[in-house]
């Protein structure tokens, strides 16, 4: 089985074009259909389903799809640890990770990373929406959110610290609130959908529902408002450490910590090797972030 016939496949099946998919892999689009049809003649199936706008997986190519993706995963493995692991990553790495957490953490980083692994191609998506990433071709996916996939595999890289925070402008105006009850007299700023806080006290869990003037869907709307005083709000520390740090903001009851079981995460599709590049990726910033990341020192 020829092994770029299948790295055209798994990206036909990324991109729902076989002229893309190949343009991609440096193929012509006459080069690309020879290759597919060449694969599907091997095989005795069909893959793909093509029509005049699209192509879309058939069943067989759909079950196929994983194992092919497997097959890709076990040769670059192979190459990489050629001469005990002589060989650099390379490729292109595709990562989808959160808007405001990829232009503060991981474009800082990337240099280095890229300076590093010099024969390696990086493809960032930024978005606040989860993606895909099979369907969308993703190698890995930054996320701080909890993994409902079962098909993918989740590695920590850093702590998610959240906290209740102000400015002291605002706290210099309104007073400062001495209990999670008291909440309900002070304007908070919640993300949309989420306005019930909880709160540790010793043993016990206080919730309380936010009310307040402001609501938005962007972390960084949320730090950039209470920042400029229309109230007190959550935030990750890795979001607002700077403004911590200024003392442009403030914590607030730091005695009755949030209830909050986060984390920044590497999620990536799980097979029987990790890919050389996605292994690179995860174990430079377990390396950059450290056991308790800049933003939180």
């Amino acid at each position: 089985m020829n092994i770029e016939h299948l790295k055209l496949f798994v990206r036909i099946a990324a991109t729902h074009n076989i002229s893309l998919a190949g343009s991609e892999l440096g193929l012509s689009p006459a080069v690309a259909s020879a290759y597919i049809n060449k694969l599907e003649e091997n095989l005795g199936v069909r893959l793909i389903h093509r029509t005049t706008r699209k192509v879309s997986l058939a069943e067989d190519g759909q079950a196929f799809l994983h194992h092919a993706e497997d097959v890709l995963d076990s040769v670059e493995a192979a190459r990489a640890s050629v001469g005990a692991g002589s060989l650099s990553p390379s490729g292109t790495l595709r990562i989808a990770a959160p808007a405001s957490f990829g232009r503060l953490h991981l474009l800082p980083a990337l240099t280095q990373f890229l300076a590093n692994n010099p024969q390696l191609k990086v493809d960032l998506k930024l978005s606040d929406s989860i993606v895909d990433l099979v369907e969308g071709g993703f190698d890995i996916a930054v996320r701080n959110s909890a993994l409902k996939d079962s098909s993918l595999v989740a590695r920590k890289l850093a702590p998610d610290k959240r906290i209740l925070c102000a400015s002291p402008n605002y706290l210099a105006h309104h007073g400062v609130p001495k209990t999670p009850q008291e909440l309900t007299n002070f304007n908070c700023i919640s993300l949309m959908g989420l306005d019930h806080w909880s709160f540790k006290d010793g043993t016990n869990t206080i919730s309380v529902k936010a009310k307040g003037s402001f609501a938005t869907d962007n972390g960084e709307a949320i730090r950039d408002a209470c920042t400029n005083g229309i109230g007190i709000t959550i935030n990750s520390t890795w979001s607002a450490y700077k403004q911590l740090q200024s003392g442009e903001l403030v914590e607030v009851l730091s005695d009755f910590p949030l209830v909050a079981n986060t984390a920044i995460w590497a999620v990536y599709p799980s097979s029987r090797m990790l890919a050389p590049k996605v292994r690179a990726f995860i174990d430079y910033y377990l390396r950059y972030f450290g056991d308790t990341p800049y933003w939180d020192k």
